[in-house]
Order: structure tokens, then C-alpha cells, then sequence
């Protein structure tokens, strides 16, 4: 059993944030006041492996950051997610599809970066 209050805060301090630069919180298609979230998340749930418990939705939200919730078999957590730098380069790819190439990789960035362009 954890305190989801208490998950939220240790997540923001261990990337270096604090609760008070908390812009909103709510989903994608409403916020709720940040004071009633925090009287909801003082409550004990069971994040281990079994049926999801804390709304999948739920987004915590700063300036250029976010933590969202993940699961994986019913176990869950916040996952932080920052804003993406982006890159310098930029180059023409033949296809969004890399794994069509009858090699394994998943992940476009992986595909590309082993090849000269």
C-alpha cells in the first residue's frame, strides 16, 4: 500500500521540483483546483500488480514538465516527462515504419541512427 500524496511529492523531489510549482492538475479535458487534489491524494492504494486503482488520466502539470500515470499489469506509478529538445539535425527518412526493414528496432531514433545520411 502507498499514499498517493505522499508517491506525488517523493516523484516531484526526486526530479528536482517542489509542490508549489505545480501549474494544474486534472486530464486532458479538465483541471481540478490543486488544494482538492491534494485532500483526494492523501489516500492509501494498493500500486502493485492486480487491477488499476488511480485514474490512468491523471496529469500533474509545470512549466515545460509533467508527471503522468503508467501501469503495467495493474501495477502503477507517476512517470515525469519534460518538454523534447529539439534536434539540430535534420534529415529525410524513407519510411515511419523501421521494423518493416526485417530488422528489429522499434523505435525510429534506433533505426536511423545506424545509418550514414
Amino acid at each position: 500500500m502507498i499514499n498517493l500524496k505522499e508517491e506525488t511529492i517523493e516523484r516531484l523531489e526526486e526530479y528536482g521540483r517542489k509542490p508549489e510549482e505545480i501549474k494544474w492538475v486534472g486530464c486532458k479535458s479538465f483541471k481540478i483546483p490543486i488544494s482538492e487534489f491534494w485532500k483526494l491524494a492523501d489516500e492509501f492504494y494498493d500500486n502493485g500488480y492486480g487491477s488499476t486503482e488511480v485514474a490512468e488520466d491523471l496529469l500533474i502539470v509545470g512549466d515545460n514538465w509533467w508527471l503522468e500515470r503508467h501501469e503495467y499489469d495493474g501495477s502503477e506509478w507517476w512517470e515525469y516527462k519534460t518538454v523534447p529538445n529539439e534536434p539540430d539535425k535534420t534529415i529525410d527518412v524513407p519510411s515511419l515504419f523501421p521494423f518493416s526493414y526485417n530488422e528489429r528496432y522499434f523505435f525510429l531514433c534506433d533505426f536511423y541512427d545506424k545509418r550514414a545520411f
